[in-house]
């Protein structure tokens, strides 16, 4: 049966007018029209190139290295990571291009209407960290540049360990935040533009520091060699260190794998978000984290240690040219990465808050200020702490949330949501006071076997206080959460009586 205020066009869906109560509804959050569902496989790909060919990818290899592998193992790893979570991506793209909706309306499906909010927030409070930890590089790419030909500025006055910068490491970094303050007032529109531009300049960048580093040593088996005394460690078996590495991967992308339909929203089919996807994220990955182990282990050579950081490695240049140029291509890699993958979302998820109020632009600007407030440079100085403690930790988080949605959209709706009810204060979605209390029982199911694990890395419980294997779980982390949660869910949703206190409406066919 046929929605009323709904319109289908082939096999995708919109809203004819408004809701009539605004009270789950602003302009930012309204369905997609189909009209402007105009993203084509290219437009997807360059997207996932924006986002991927930055930093923090560039270390993503050194982090793997750094803790035992060689070369081809770090690739290896990347490459199944990027591959396993395409899965849930794809999975979870498809009400977007379905229905044009974003990731907080979706989730109003499985964890109510009211109760989506929550969700959402949590989704958000991770990419405000990663909105920080981005500012935080491209600031200090900006100083560290600067002080090339500034040396005082090394000496400027230090404002404490409670801050850990000194104060013109802080204008820095406040200058780029400000640069992309700029960039989120332009609004969401911004987001393809960007990604048409920089993705064939970013990947030409990359391919130029490669060849630098190739012409430079003048041999790149030699390269290779170096690459395998960067982060040697005795008696570290591949296995130790894959699984986790797999796992950190899985969620480095684990947030993007929740909010991808804020962008397929406006793609044209779901044969282009998947060819899209499929396309960019694994091209984009391994290249980018191949060149950073390469141009690493060329820095063996030319300066007799490993410089990890492409930052502090251009500190090392004077040509003024080459400094300008290089300085340009990193903030505009940091700027396209951040502003994709970690200022969409949490917008769009304190917009779902209070939609009257909030746009997604004052959205934009309190993920920003609250990624400032963090302090996320303490957060990624250590490589080990970047995997263990903040990759692995977060993606307990977001795969528990990940099973309950992929369980909710294919095994209890079959893919057929109401999409006036997701904008109904008291529809289908309703549940019990707008919460769905059998969503948040399997969230917290799937989470809790992570805890010791995490309690462990942080140094608030010794090893030994758990068994080894239990401790061993938080390697897994994402995985476990997932498929815990998926089970708890689908049992609870299935075999119990679902907590529903709203009006019963027909589910679009």
């Amino acid at each position: 049966m046929k929605e009323n205020n709904v319109r289908r066009q082939g096999n995708q869906f919109e809203l004819i007018d408004r809701p009539k109560n605004h009270s789950l509804w602003n302009r930012d959050i309204h369905p997609t029209p189909i009209k402007d569902r105009n993203w084509s496989k290219w437009h997807i790909a360059g997207l996932w190139i924006a986002m991927s060919v930055n930093i923090t990818t560039y270390m993503l290899g050194s982090s793997l290295i750094g803790e035992g592998m060689n070369w081809w193992e770090a690739i290896l790893t990347v490459f199944v990571g990027c591959i396993i979570v395409l899965i849930p991506i794809t999975l979870i793209s498809r009400p977007g291009v379905k229905y044009g909706i974003p990731f907080p309306v979706l989730v109003r499906s499985s964890f109510g209407t009211e109760g989506a909010k929550l969700a959402a927030l949590l989704r958000a409070f991770v990419a405000c960290g990663w909105f920080g930890i981005q500012s935080s590089i491209g600031g200090s790419a900006i100083y560290i540049i600067l002080a090339v030909f500034i040396p005082n500025l090394k000496n400027s006055y230090y404002l404490g360990s409670f801050v850990g910068l000194n104060i013109a490491q802080l204008i820095c970094i406040l200058l780029f935040w400000l640069t992309q303050m700029y960039v989120i007032s332009h609004g969401i529109n911004i987001i393809r533009r960007l990604s048409v531009v920089s993705a064939p300049l970013l990947l030409l960048f990359g391919v130029g520091i490669f060849c630098w580093a190739w012409y430079t040593v003048g041999s790149f088996p030699e390269i290779l060699s170096a690459t395998y005394l960067l982060g040697k460690k005795e008696n570290v078996l591949f296995w130790q260190i894959f699984c986790p590495g797999v796992t950190a991967i899985v969620g480095y992308w684990s947030t993007l794998a929740l909010n991808i339909p804020d962008f397929m929203r406006f793609a044209k089919s779901q044969k282009d978000q998947v060819i899209g996807q499929f396309t960019g994220l694994p091209l984009a990955m391994v290249m980018f984290t191949f060149i950073g182990i390469i141009v690493t282990g060329a820095t063996m050579h030319l300066f007799g240690k490993a410089i990890w950081d492409p930052v502090v490695l251009l500190g090392k240049f004077s040509n003024p040219a080459l400094l300008f140029i290089s300085l340009f291509c990193i903030l505009l890699a940091t700027t396209c990465s951040n502003i994709t993958a970690n200022v969409v979302s949490p917008a769009n998820d304190f917009t779902n808050l209070l939609p009257k109020l909030i746009s997604f632009r004052t959205g934009g600007y309190i993920t920003a200020i609250i990624g400032m407030l963090i302090m996320p440079w303490k957060l990624i100085a250590d490589p080990s702490g970047y995997i263990f403690r903040w990759l692995i930790a977060y993606s307990a988080l977001l795969g528990a949330m990940a099973g309950i949605m992929i369980c909710d959209l294919y095994l209890i709706h079959k893919t057929k949501l109401c999409l006036n009810n997701l904008f109904a204060v008291k529809g289908k979605y309703y549940y019990t006071k707008g919460w769905n209390i059998f969503a948040y029982i399997s969230f917290i199911i799937g989470v809790i076997p992570n805890i010791p694990g995490f309690t462990v890395q942080v140094g608030l419980i010794n090893a030994s206080f758990f068994p080894a294997w239990i401790n061993n779980l938080y390697n897994y982390a994402w995985f476990i959460s997932f498929i815990i949660s998926f089970i708890a869910y689908l049992i609870l949703m299935k075999f119990f009586k679902k907590p529903f206190a709203g009006q019963i409406a027909e589910e679009a066919t």
